[in-house]
């Protein structure tokens, strides 16, 4: 027995059904505008009431008769006067031969049925009672998977993308012996099939033929498939589509599927995700010209629309580490004609007002730009004020998972407080990482993210002699989830610089305290006592454990947080003393920009804190 003929039958059944509802609905609709007449006498044979139908049945089973069996859906949908008393009487009849065609897509292929007609009138029963017994179900008792064309061929000769595709095929496919069929996933699984090597380079794969035999006797299916490769897909030239202001040379440098290589999904993806990366375009799209005939030198199809060549955002926000402020961006993609990008931005807060620029190349054919930076910051905290201006000049790569930044920077510093000021400069060669693998980039529940920063350089300060030093830093978080509702947050966070007593700019040393630190302090509160007045340390070490849930299933951004923090600053490790922060509070990445709300209680100082930020771009 194969399966076709049970989904006809299915196909059937259904059709009848919608028949007869659609006929339902033409009568309702004539008797809406045709003008009343006296109904024509009836007899008991022409109509009757509709029977009420009891299922007895395991409850899946239940639930699947009731959705789909005639008998049972027309009972609930039909008036009296629309299905006559054979016509009853024909939908009970049919009924078994229906249940054991719905039973067989979900791999019962010998059950009992048993119907029992109660409180006969005119004959038809007022009453059905459908009583099944499905027996066993069928179990998968062996796959065949073989393979034809250009796949098969070229693995047989030992050729490692056929090689690959095809036991990444076998290996991959969800159906195994010894598990219960199921007609829903024998599709399910032929589609991923196709699809799985569609991705490995055979964009026209199809099967040669597939067949689910079932021995009715001994509760079993075996499956047999064959697939038909076709040649495996090999780029070609790049037809570029929508460029206005960029070269097609960009587009060629960014693109991963070099003349002559397998024309792989994931190339394909990687391919995009640089375009996108380069932050000159709106939306992109990258597809395959699927032609067979053309497989050896396929064309790569690349729709582009840029961005446009000026765009100014306006954004306003709060937080607790610096107060209110307003921010000014302003991006340019063409500058003086040329291709370069410039970006500039403000910041302009009570305790913080900032000014960042940067002017870059367009990434090659790595992902590489050289830039050339600078900034200027001034940041008030409760005991001191910092100006610091910096100038860098350097090489970074921006990957989804992966930014690499390599530079020079010249920094200069000062800071001043109620009884002293001090200045620094430094001149350093620098390199900092970003490593990510995350489920979601907003609101991640597994993975982890790694930040490390290196730096090599020379200060000279007003107050000690000059020279060497070098600074080390590192942030790692991990997300993971802890049972069915909760994920667990864990961040740990430490840092040094090795001056052997020399001054460095205070930017490049190290504070605690405040919202992405050791929360329930006040921002950068926590470092060494100098002058009578907080200052920033060469040694930093901090932790954080959190503990989160959604709070309504109907608002997945909308969580909630139990959290506590560690950490200090000192001039070295042996002096830290870290402190404890802990406390509660929701997170919510609303429509006008994210939210975070923690209430913490600092152990040290014995006082809540409120931690809080939003922002909107505007």
């Amino acid at each position: 027995m194969t399966l076709g003929r049970a989904a006809g039958r299915l196909a059937a059944r259904v059709a009848a059904l919608a028949a007869v509802a659609a006929a339902a609905l033409l009568a309702g609709c004539a008797a809406l505008t045709a003008p009343a007449a006296p109904a024509p006498a009836t007899t008991a044979s022409a109509q009757a009431v509709a029977p009420r139908v009891e299922i007895v049945a395991p409850p899946d089973l239940k639930l699947l008769l009731e959705r789909f069996l005639d008998l049972s859906r027309l009972g609930a949908l039909a008036s009296d006067d629309l299905v006559s008393a054979t016509e009853w009487s024909r939908l009970i009849d049919v009924a078994p031969a229906q249940v054991r065609d719905l039973l067989q897509t979900e791999g019962y292929f010998a059950p009992s049925v048993n119907i029992v007609r109660e409180d006969v009138v005119d004959g038809v029963p007022r009453k059905v009672r459908l009583e099944l017994a499905p027996g066993p179900r069928a179990r998968i008792d062996r796959v065949d998977f073989e393979f034809s064309g250009d796949l098969e061929r070229d693995a047989n000769a030992g050729v490692g993308v056929a090689v690959t595709a095809r036991e990444a095929s076998r290996t991959a496919w969800p159906l195994r012996v010894g598990e219960p069929f199921r007609s829903a996933a024998w599709t399910d699984a032929k589609n991923g099939a196709l699809a799985r090597l569609r991705a490995a380079g055979f964009a026209a794969v199809t099967w040669a033929g597939t067949t689910a035999e079932v021995d009715a006797q001994a509760h079993t299916v075996r499956l047999y498939l064959v697939a038909d490769s076709g040649p495996l897909f090999r780029a070609g030239q790049l037809q570029v589509e929508g460029l206005a202001t960029h070269e097609k040379q960009l587009v060629e440098n960014l693109s991963t599927l070099r003349p002559g290589m397998p024309v792989t999904e994931a190339a394909m993806l990687d391919f995009q995700e640089r375009l996108l990366k380069a932050g000159l375009f709106e939306t992109i799209s990258v597809t395959l010209d699927a032609d067979p005939e053309q497989a050896d030198a396929a064309r790569i199809m690349v729709r582009l629309h840029e961005l446009p060549l000026q765009v100014l955002t306006v954004g306003v926000g709060i937080a607790s580490n610096n107060g209110p402020r307003a921010t000014l961006e302003h991006v340019y993609r063409q500058v003086f004609g040329f291709p370069l990008t410039a970006h500039n931005k403000f910041d302009l807060g009570k305790k913080l007002q900032s000014w960042e620029g940067e002017i870059s190349t367009r990434p090659d054919a790595g992902l590489y730009r050289n830039l050339l930076g600078g900034a200027v910051q001034r940041q008030v905290s409760d005991t001191d004020v910092v100006l610091s201006q910096r100038l860098r000049l350097g090489r970074t790569q921006d990957m989804q998972r992966i930014e690499r930044l390599y530079f020079v920077e010249f920094e200069r510093s000062s800071r001043w407080t109620d009884t002293a000021a001090t200045e620094a400069i430094s001149l350093t060669v620098n390199y900092h990482g970003i490593w990510r693998d995350l489920d979601s980039i907003i609101l991640p529940t597994r993975g982890y993210t790694l930040a490390v920063q290196s730096g090599l350089g020379h200060a000279r300060s007003d107050t000690t002699s000059s020279g060497p030093f070098v600074r080390l830093y590192g942030r790692g978080t991990g997300y993971l989830p802890l049972g069915r509702d909760w994920f667990g947050i864990g961040r740990l966070e430490l840092g040094n610089v090795f001056s052997n007593g020399i001054e460095v700019p205070d930017l490049q040393r190290f504070r605690a305290g405040g919202d992405d630190s050791v929360r329930g302090y006040a921002y950068r509160s926590l470092g060494p006592i100098v002058d009578g007045a907080v200052g920033s340390g060469n040694a930093l070490a901090t932790a954080s454990l959190e503990a989160a849930t959604p709070l309504l299933k109907r608002m997945p951004t909308l969580w909630g947080a139990l959290f506590i923090d560690a950490g200090d600053a000192a001039s070295n490790y042996r002096e830290l003393r870290p402190v404890l922060g802990l406390g509660a509070g929701v997170r919510w990445r609303s429509p006008v920009g994210p939210l975070r709300l923690d209430l913490a209680w600092g152990e040290q100082v014995r006082a809540f804190r409120l931690h809080f930020s939003v922002g909107i771009a505007i």
